[in-house]
């Protein structure tokens, strides 16, 4: 029998659920597009996602998903055989240098495991390149396989007055976890919308700084991935390289009300940071009773706030239970040494903590059911954190 009937919940790291007023938001007929009023509905959004960013930096979108951000930067900044460092702490980092790679850029990599980038190791390195070889230090801030959280303003400082850029990717950070951009001297901003932006899959964002403006086209800059075509467009076709994705920019409009209007940002930060902190006290507590379960990132200072992940013996079983019988989707253990021994809890953008609650309550029927051992008082521990424990 399932109990799965109802609501689905989805908690993976993406897409992650959009909320009910989003998904309206962008259910309607598409309007003139070169009518005044969806130029201005567009500008607004701009203006909001700088906000979101903490910039007052260019800003070029792309219809497109994160792995579009990743080669619109790289299109924009660098030339075949230029070097950069990229900093990697999980699966998405590697990929990212892969994409480098693949677009002909040289890289060399600083591989921290599943732990954050060490800011000793970037000042060591950059400080054996006199002659700035290396273009940029490239770098996820929330690694979405592994979620490790890195710390961008120790990294910044850590490169002191090496000229290289800092190029950072927010895909699963930005709307979760804080980024203030011009503050932390930030010089590239990656992001997306089916994440924190609780939108669906479809657009992705780079903002640049005028250091990185300054640049110019590149051996590897098109038509179409020039970003200052965009970032300086007077018109609404030439920020999206064509048609723009009307009712994604309407969702996007709503999403971003809802983020910093009425919730407020420091208060959606603060909201990530307890859900998450419920998480990993109850898989704390289950790991009392199994030494095999554990939060895979050991150092909770460096653990993301938007998506949690769970080393569990035998957790592609739990998945497949909490799904068939609860209508609970987990994710995936992407990256990890032992993918069947592994998931991922996201608890990022529309996310409460029922949902949580719920989801953790799900996996622990799981292992009570499929008579995984555990530690009790898991759902518990996490009421407690909720309750403002």
């Amino acid at each position: 029998m399932s109990l799965g009937y109802g609501h689905e919940h989805i908690a993976i790291p993406g897409p992650s659920p959009v909320p009910t007023r989003v998904l309206n938001a962008a259910h309607r007929a598409s309007p003139d597009i070169y009518a005044e009023p969806l130029a201005a509905l567009n500008l607004q959004v701009m203006a909001q996602l700088k906000r979101l960013a903490g910039t007052r930096a260019n800003l070029a979108p792309y219809i497109g998903n994160g792995h579009a951000a990743w080669e619109a930067a790289t299109a924009n900044l660098f030339d075949r055989g230029e070097t950069v460092l990229v900093l990697t702490s999980g699966h998405f980092g590697r990929s990212w240098a892969d994409v480098l790679t693949a677009c002909g850029v040289e890289v060399e990599r600083l591989d921290f495991g599943n732990a954050p980038a060490d800011p000793a190791r970037l000042a060591a390195r950059l400080a054996a390149d006199p002659e700035s070889e290396l273009k940029a230090v490239m770098v996820c801030q929330i690694d979405t396989a592994s979620g490790t959280q890195a710390d961008i303003p120790a990294l910044r400082a850590a490169m002191g007055d090496h000229p290289a850029l800092l190029v950072v990717d927010a895909i699963a950070s930005l709307g979760c976890a804080p980024m203030k951009m011009d503050e932390w001297g930030v010089d590239v901003l990656l992001s997306a919308s089916q994440k924190g932006l609780m939108c669906p899959p479809g657009m992705a964002f780079v903002w640049f700084s005028d250091k990185a403006a300054a640049r110019g086209k590149t051996g590897l800059t098109t038509p179409y991935w020039d970003w200052h075509i965009r970032a300086g467009a007077e018109q609404l076709w030439r920020f999206w390289g064509g048609t723009p994705p009307v009712q994604q920019v309407y969702a996007l409009d709503e999403a971003l009300r809802m983020i910093l209007e009425e919730e407020g940002l420091e208060a959606v930060w603060s909201r990530h940071a307890r859900l998450a902190r419920a998480v990993w006290a109850a898989v704390d507590a289950w790991g009392a009773g199994n030494d095999g379960i554990r939060v895979t990132v050991a150092d909770a200072a460096a653990r993301a706030a938007s998506v949690t992940a769970v080393t569990l013996p035998r957790a592609d079983e739990l998945r497949a239970w909490v799904a068939g019988v609860c209508g609970v989707t987990l994710g995936v253990g992407l990256g990890a040494p032992e993918p069947s021994g592994a998931l991922r809890v996201a608890h990022m953008g529309h996310c409460n903590a029922a949902m949580v609650l719920g989801v953790l309550g799900a996996m622990e029927a799981g292992m009570i059911a499929l008579e995984i051992p555990h530690g009790p008082g898991g759902l518990n521990a996490a009421a407690a954190v909720v309750a403002g424990g």
